[in-house]
């Protein structure tokens, strides 16, 4: 099984949107920012985050501690979905993201479902909201048997009519060359 981006496997996850919208933020795009700066302005608009990532999700913590026999972790945020009945994951990525992101959200993931969620509770989701996707990256990253990780982009203002106008041109060209040659999976 390939892991695609998001933007491929939204209807296994339904209730998160792509790319995620955090224009309420208040953050300048054409601004250099560090990481724990996008987490800090998230928690200090929650609810239009909560509001911004769908229905019926609680948020369960910040920099939420997972211990081992060996090492402390911190995973950025943690959520829990009330109609999917599971954990979700976060980890906020100024940048790019990177093979080494995928790899981490996979054992954040499976750290979770072993030490923290319960049994009456589904798979645990986790999230690389990442300001740049990499569909090549997140498939190629991902340890087969996780298709409970996603990559999605989050954009810190709108864009602009003409942006809207050429990444829908952009779409119809890359459906169209994908159904000219038989599909994308060849």
């Amino acid at each position: 099984m390939k892991a695609k981006t998001a933007e491929f496997q939204m209807d296994r996850l339904e209730h998160v949107k792509n790319p995620v919208i955090l224009e309420f933020l208040g953050m300048s795009p054409d601004v250099s920012y560090l990481e724990s700066d996008l987490e800090s302005a998230i928690i200090s608009n929650l609810q239009k985050m909560l509001m911004e990532l769908g229905k019926r999700y609680a948020f369960v913590g910040r920099q939420y501690h997972i211990h081992t026999e060996a090492r402390d972790y911190y995973i950025d945020l943690v959520f829990y979905n009330y109609i999917l009945k599971c954990f979700v994951l976060i980890d906020l990525k100024a940048g790019r993201i990177e093979h080494q992101d995928v790899g981490q959200m996979d054992m954040y993931v499976r750290m979770f479902d072993e030490l923290k969620k319960d049994k009456t509770d589904g798979p645990t989701m986790g999230i690389v909201l990442c300001s740049e996707t990499d569909e090549n990256i997140a498939r190629y990253s991902l340890l087969k048997g996780n298709e409970h990780l996603f990559a999605t982009k989050y954009k810190l203002m709108l864009p602009s009519e003409e942006q809207l106008k050429a990444e829908i041109e952009h779409q119809k060209e890359l459906f169209y060359l994908q159904h000219k040659k038989g599909g994308p999976d060849e």
